[in-house]
């Protein structure tokens, strides 16, 4: 092979060689082109502040009825369903009065028994009393009558003189020993007169006692509300996770059980959790817009109530990485078709802050648990930390970024290799 075509031989490759890179370049170019990422830039101004929050219905004030403490078990013969509206004073719950009624039989009968006692005891102090006044006015009788015949002593014979010394003895023995024996007669009439008393008054304590039970077999709304029947867990088993059916009227209820409540319909609250971020933004009075999933054509209006001054605690030791602080709002009408259990979104209206810098949400990510933007720097974007003063539905006020500074709207990471693990999700609602 000569020279020459040796040398044309390498000039081919060597243009073939260009053309092929100058291929992949382009291609490059091309696709870095394709991969144009959208922007914003931080601006200063105001933001109108609102909060949402979801959460469920609950009535301001609630009244459990308890099964009455009775010492043994009782028997529903009624009972409202849950649900039904009643006023103060109506009928909820009804128990089996029988073993009441039949302690008031009792105790009445005792009570007629103590009354007889008390009168027979009254009778025979009265008896007593009349027999011991009689008995006194002999013996002093008898007395006299020994000292005058003693009198006589220069009268009669020396033997008849000391028999009326023996008789006039035997009279003043017998008079002492009786006016002894009065008192002892009357402090013994009295004693029995108190034993039947007493038994009066126990006989009376036991008729109160049951009357009072058989009353409080009659659980009776305390205010006007509706009905919601509790569970029945007087049961022989368990397990994790069981699901208990309610009372109906025929069950067993032990004394104390919680039978049912009345929920004041009048004082609804709606029970809902906000971020550590916005509970700062929360103050006791601020305007809410309820809107209930099951009732979306419903439109009610509340204001906060109460903000928790703690976080709530994670169930099972689960850290979410948020804090998550509790919110009440109180509604200002509620509407008839409430009922407590319904949950909603609420909107919380907070104010307006004026001259703070902002971005997008779509332009805020999460990284490591902590708010992120991509910041350009050249052709690149570089991850930096912010942090979130405010936010809106919107916007998001934002601390360590400079006015202008230019960040992406999606996240170049997810744009650039769609398989990444470092990848990392919108925080303020942005496109990926």
């Amino acid at each position: 092979m000569s020279a020459r075509k040796i040398t044309r031989i390498s000039l081919l490759v060597f243009l073939l060689a260009a053309a092929a890179a100058g291929t992949t370049l382009g291609l490059k170019r091309l696709n870095k082109t394709e991969q144009v990422i959208p922007t914003t830039r931080v601006k200063r101004g105001d933001i109108d502040l609102k909060i949402y929050t979801s959460g469920e219905l609950r009535a301001g004030k609630t009244a459990m009825l308890t099964a009455p403490s009775v010492g043994s078990s009782l028997h529903l013969i009624f009972l409202a369903a849950t649900g039904t509206r009643v006023k103060a004073g109506d009928l909820v719950a009804d128990f089996d009065p029988s073993d009441q009624e039949h302690n008031l039989d009792m105790a009445t009968s005792d009570l007629k028994e103590a009354e007889q006692s008390i009168a027979k005891a009254k009778s025979d102090a009265a008896v007593q009393d009349a027999q011991d006044k009689v008995d006194l006015l002999k013996d002093q009788f008898d007395v006299k009558r020994a000292e005058m015949n003693v009198s006589k002593k220069d009268l009669v014979s020396a033997i008849d003189a000391q028999k009326n010394l023996l008789a006039l003895d035997e009279a003043q023995r017998k008079l002492a020993q009786l006016q002894q024996d009065i008192p002892s007669h009357a402090a013994s009439n009295q004693a029995e007169i108190d034993v039947a008393q007493e038994k009066l008054a126990k006989a009376q304590l036991s008729i109160d006692l049951a009357q009072k039970n058989i009353e409080r077999m009659h659980l009776r709304a305390p205010m006007d509300g509706i009905v919601a029947v509790q569970d029945n867990r007087n049961v022989n088993f368990g397990y994790p996770g069981m699901r208990f059916s309610e009372y109906h009227q025929g069950d067993e209820v032990q004394p104390g059980a919680f039978v049912a409540q009345v929920l004041d319909m009048g004082e609804m609250e709606l029970q809902g959790k906000v971020l550590e971020i916005d509970r700062a933004n929360i103050s006791p009075g601020e305007a809410a817009d309820i809107q209930i999933y099951a009732l979306p054509n419903l439109k009610i209006a509340g204001k906060v109530k109460d903000i928790a001054g703690a976080a709530m605690q994670n169930l099972f030791f689960i850290d979410s990485g948020t804090s998550k602080f509790g919110v009440v709002i109180a509604l200002d009408h509620p509407d008839p078709a409430l009922r407590p259990g319904l949950t909603g979104v609420v909107t919380i209206s907070a104010g307006e802050v004026k001259n703070v810098l902002y971005l997008p949400r779509q332009a805020i990510f999460a990284k490591d648990d902590n708010p992120i933007v991509y910041v350009r720097k050249g052709g690149d974007f570089v991850p930096q930390k912010v942090k979130i003063t405010r936010r809106s539905e919107t916007r998001v006020a934002i601390d360590g970024l400079a006015e202008g500074t230019e960040v992406a709207l999606v996240n170049p990471e997810l744009q650039s290799s769609k398989s990444s693990s470092s990848a990392s999700p919108p925080l303020g609602g942005g496109g990926k």
